[in-house]
């Protein structure tokens, strides 16, 4: 396998974070995009979206890809739901996630489609649920916090020391804020503004649209 593709798989610039609380879940992600991780070509993409009125999907890849599988993913669990009369668990929403992408990287292909996700939502039952979903289609359920993206290594480090079993949505909603920042001033493929969905019962929230400007002071 080809080295750059690799690192790619690996890493994507941007940063991406999903918290478990105890009555829902949070996803947070920048806005940055960068063409090589050195030339910064938009200050203002989002990267998490609500799928529909019980999933939230953040994408962590080329900008390209990761709008195509936005609507190939909420134009598929639409479908699933119009033919099975039910909609489809969060388990199920991430299954087929990961399916698609297990098949979309190992399809003979000069651009191979390489995003990563994270997806966090409600089930019918109430209970909200966290996935990482890597590019090479592999799934792994979250009790706790993950992160995703170049930035995810000072994620990682924050939410060792700070995050506590138990969370309510209001802290973890904070403490993805400071894992976004954390990441944004050490990641050069990160930043610019941060963007928070909180999961719960009442259903999903547009918690934090926030753009952030460089500030220059006179000394």
């Amino acid at each position: 396998m080809d080295e750059d593709f690799k690192k790619n798989i690996l890493t994507t610039g941007t940063s991406l974070v999903g918290i478990v609380c105890k009555n829902g879940v949070v996803i947070a992600s920048d806005r940055k995009v960068t063409l090589d991780g050195r030339i910064i070509a938009d200050k203002g993409f989002q990267k998490t979206f609500k799928i529909n009125d019980y999933l939230v999907m953040s994408i962590a890849g080329t900008v390209s890809d990761a709008q195509v599988n936005l609507k190939l993913v909420a134009a598929q669990l639409k479908l699933k739901y119009l033919r099975d009369k039910k909609r489809p668990t969060v388990h199920e929403a991430a299954n087929f996630i990961a399916t698609m992408k297990f098949q979309n990287i190992r399809r003979p292909t000069m651009i191979p489609s390489i995003v990563g996700n994270l997806i966090g939502g409600l089930d019918e039952n109430g209970e909200a649920s966290l996935f990482n979903i890597s590019p090479d289609g592999a799934i792994k359920h979250i009790t706790d916090y993950d992160a995703s993206g170049s930035g995810m290594f000072y994620i990682w480090g924050l939410l060792e020391r700070q995050y506590k079993e138990g969370l309510s949505i209001e802290e973890g909603i904070e403490l993805a804020i400071e894992s976004i920042k954390s990441s944004s001033e050490r990641d050069a493929a990160s930043g610019n503004g941060i963007d928070v969905f909180s999961i719960t019962k009442e259903g999903i929230e547009h918690v934090r649209k926030q753009k952030l400007e460089a500030v220059y002071k006179e000394h």
